[in-house]
């Protein structure tokens, strides 16, 4: 596989230790721009198939048995000729398999560890079980999504495992990659969904403290506006209108035939012109208004279901979704123009290690005890 690489990240080899979202994230991140990403798996996960799951497209995949002083022998053999670890355990647990970044530093100083965990490697939080929902509670950021007058809603798990997380752990992974050119040591790199969470709402903050944030779902950008909220067609389909500008909202009432309206200046005039609108919108189906706002800068866009959006013309004009194995994916981003086309077929196995630094003759050993796979 690694002849086969191509992209800005080909020659740059990554271990990534099997978890679940961020860290496949952050090693597809990877790969999708070159790099040969090697995912060490359980001994018992690893079967004939390829793996299907989008975050493992590009990958190849082994088990090892991690609790075996052989397979962290072999994996340390593995680290030698690697650039990149991806670590997804709790704080300790590597080093108690005794693969932590000093052991690791010991056999390769010029490797980029990277630690993606929710609560970071240190802190009270550090060591105890949580998921996206926890990380971005603490971080500040749940307490302002939702509706006004209703509970937080947590929007999925893309804030804290893949915006907060993986992104930024793949973030932190060039970082380090690129100062190594310089320094010719790696460096470890402690990625927590927590502060992610919190950097991706750095704006907010600021408008929290300086009073022109107010509560939940008041504000311009947070359904507390009219202009910018999803409403109901006729046949309980939606549309997105993000009208912030006068002009784009000039644009959007006159296509609507709209006239006498409430100031959208005047913020005690919100709920009764988000009524009107709503009205409104609920006359006509999601198609008939795609065509009365098709082509202009009214910034209103129907609310696509994932199988429409790949066949929506826009995105099928730009390649924003490809098939591979049967399954629809998006293409990788963003897009570093005149490079080749990524590899994201499915991942598969790799049964030839010496290119890693196993040979053969130790492989077979440590297929035969059960180590690896």
């Amino acid at each position: 596989m690694s002849e086969a690489r191509q992209g800005p990240l080909a020659g740059v080899r990554v271990l990534e230790l099997a978890g679940l979202a961020p860290g496949p994230f952050a090693g597809m991140m990877l790969a999708d721009h070159g790099a040969e990403v090697l995912r060490v798996d359980r001994v018992s996960a690893v079967t004939d198939r390829p793996r299907t799951d989008v975050m493992d497209r590009g990958k190849r995949t082994i088990g090892l048995d991690l609790k075996s002083p052989e397979g962290v022998a072999a994996f340390k053999d593995l680290v030698a000729n690697a650039d990149v670890v991806i670590e997804v355990f709790r704080p300790g647990v590597a080093e108690r398999l005794g693969i932590g970044p000093e052991d690791l530093h010991a056999v390769n100083e010029r490797l980029v560890y990277g630690r993606m965990t929710g609560w970071g490697q240190d802190g009270p939080l550090a060591p105890t079980a949580g998921h996206d929902i926890d990380y971005i509670a603490i971080s500040g950021v749940l307490s302002m999504l939702g509706r006004e007058d209703e509970k937080p809603t947590p929007p999925i798990n893309i804030i804290g495992d893949f915006a907060g997380g993986g992104l930024m752990l793949a973030y932190g992974v060039l970082l380090a990659l690129l100062e190594r050119e310089r320094t010719g040591k790696g460096r470890v790199i402690d990625a927590a969904m927590v502060d992610g969470a919190a950097l991706l709402f750095s704006m907010f903050y600021h408008g929290v403290q300086s009073g022109y944030w107010g509560p939940r779902g008041t504000n311009l950008l947070d359904t507390g506006a009219p202009m910018y909220d999803t409403y109901e067609t006729a046949d309980g389909g939606f549309l997105a209108v993000g009208s912030l500008e006068p002009q784009f909202w000039n644009t959007m009432v006159t296509l609507m035939g709209l006239t006498d309206l409430p100031d959208r200046d005047d913020r005690s005039q919100w709920p009764a012109l988000k009524a009107r609108l709503a009205e409104e919108f609920r006359s006509r189906t999601r198609a008939e208004w795609e065509a009365v706002f098709e082509g202009s800068d009214a910034c209103v866009s129907p609310v696509l279901s994932m199988p429409e959006a790949t066949t929506h013309p826009h995105n099928v004009a730009r390649g924003a979704f490809t098939e591979v194995g049967g399954l629809t994916q998006p293409m990788p981003a963003p897009r570093l123009l005149g490079t080749p086309d990524p590899d994201l077929s499915p991942a598969t196995r790799l049964d030839d290690l010496s290119a890693w630094g196993l040979p053969a003759d130790v492989a077979a050993k440590l297929r035969s005890q059960g180590v690896l796979a």
